[in-house]
């Protein structure tokens, strides 16, 4: 995960502040040489690096910070603030046009995953109460259009196509026109990218930027380049002038850098990140978040909405009337497993909770989890349907012959029904317990 090894380190040198209960010059001095090391190990800008450490150095040396009661969260605090300044301070929204029609021009080099983030960024705004379309204007990578369309069809968004037309400007031109008069209030234009910037690339993409005169122009780069991207930014930014960022993978195996160093040097916000493959993987930006995660205080926030997104109230109401009844069956319990991944696997979600982070759970404990989570749905699904309604008829016989189906031992079939059974008498008792005590048992998950 982005930022994981950077996490870890910062953590590092903030257990051993805390270990040291006063602080001096030389204990802020140290600190600050292996926060510098740190970031310039996870690719961030050198010049942000060095106003980064040299601010927060000035600020922990404060008389207020030296002679407080706990100096180290105060250096914590300071170290936190300064993040989320470099992150770009406060989110930064799409803006809409006021006449109730908007374009964005979506823009950036071969590879980000521009043309899948258009797909991503219509169905967040579908999500939002928009009614997106797209447009192809990508003529000369093979398959281009036709990988937009595929993305599109994934979010249920329209794609306009002319694929006999050789002026992007003109295809862009006229999905403008039909996408105002089938009454769609939001056109999300596809560009052509290119391996590296070039005259050619940035003299078609201003002339398309005269022709439809987009709301916004949106950047999309790729984390897992580093620097790269964010000169790639600065790029685009002087020969276009763009108006935020996409930042894609940040869910890969990366440093984290180009995130850190994108605004400051650039002087745009990162609108969203990227943090996956599926259709849904698109989050806006906080850049308090982002920093919350980045020192380990987990993403409370992001994960009470990733929930809310996932919640059905009418789903939760029967769910609710089964406990009651004690009608909670096998088929209820894989339900709630789906819930689990629908909202991003054990992974994700251990990420955003304060104190949990990836780096302090050993990954292979991770992949065990999912490994499970995988090998109980498989004993499920291998089970007709009154054994999933009715567990208690699942004898020995029965047992063996799901094992036979799953792949899985008796021995793990036993072990899932034991969970079920635990999870059923904990859900009974919350629905039984007065308000102040089910708030209290929840709180104990």
């Amino acid at each position: 995960m982005a930022f994981e090894g950077l996490s870890e380190k910062l953590q590092g040198v903030f257990k051993k502040l805390k270990g040291k209960g006063i602080l001096t010059e030389s204990d802020i001095d140290e600190a600050m040489r292996e926060v510098k090391l740190a970031l310039l190990e996870a690719d961030v800008n050198f010049k942000v690096v060095k106003d980064f450490v040299k601010e927060v150095k000035e600020k922990s040396l404060g008389k207020e910070v030296l002679e407080s009661l706990t100096p180290a969260q105060q250096v914590i605090k300071i170290v936190n603030d300064k993040l989320v300044e470099i992150l770009g301070g406060t989110a930064t929204k799409l803006t809409f046009s006021s006449k109730g029609f908007t374009v964005y021009m979506m823009v950036g080099l071969q590879g980000t995953g521009k043309t899948t983030t258009c797909g991503k960024l219509a169905g967040y705004l579908m999500k939002n109460g928009k009614k997106p379309m797209l447009a192809a204007c990508d003529i000369y990578r093979p398959a281009a259009i036709d990988q937009l369309e595929i993305v599109g069809k994934n979010v249920g968004v329209p794609v306009f196509t002319m694929r006999d037309c050789k002026e992007p400007e003109h295809i862009a031109e006229e999905a403008v026109k039909e996408a105002e008069y089938k009454g769609y209030d939001v056109l999300i234009v596809d560009t052509a990218g290119r391996l590296q910037i070039d005259e050619a690339l940035m003299e078609e993409l201003i002339r398309m930027k005269a022709e439809i005169k987009p709301h916004e122009i949106l950047l999309v780069v790729d984390a897992m380049t580093g620097q790269d991207s964010v000169n790639a930014a600065t790029g685009f930014n002087e020969a276009l002038g763009i108006d935020g960022i996409i930042m894609t993978k940040l869910d890969g195996d990366t440093r984290g850098g180009a995130a850190l160093s994108a605004k400051t040097v650039t002087g745009k916000p990162i609108k969203f990140i990227g943090t996956g493959e599926k259709s849904d993987a698109l989050e806006a930006f906080y850049p308090d978040r982002m920093a919350s995660r980045i020192l380990g205080m987990g993403d409370m926030m992001s994960l009470i909405e990733k929930a809310q997104e996932n919640f059905d109230e009418e789903q939760a109401a029967k769910l609710e009337e089964r406990i009651r009844k004690n009608e909670f069956s096998l088929e209820d319990f894989l339900e709630q497993m789906g819930q689990v991944r629908k909202m991003g696997g054990i992974a994700k979600l251990v990420g955003m909770i304060p104190g949990m982070g990836t780096n302090k759970i050993k990954e292979e404990d991770i992949e065990k989890g999912e490994k499970e989570f995988k090998d109980m749905e498989a004993i499920i699904l291998s089970m007709t349907l009154k054994e999933r309604r009715d567990p208690s008829i699942l004898n020995a016989s029965r047992r063996k012959r799901i094992s036979a189906g799953s792949g899985q031992p008796v021995s793990k079939i036993n072990s899932m029904i034991r969970k079920y059974e635990d999870a059923r008498k904990m859900m009974k008792q919350m629905m039984g317990a007065p308000k102040h005590r089910k708030n209290k048992m929840m709180r104990g998950l």
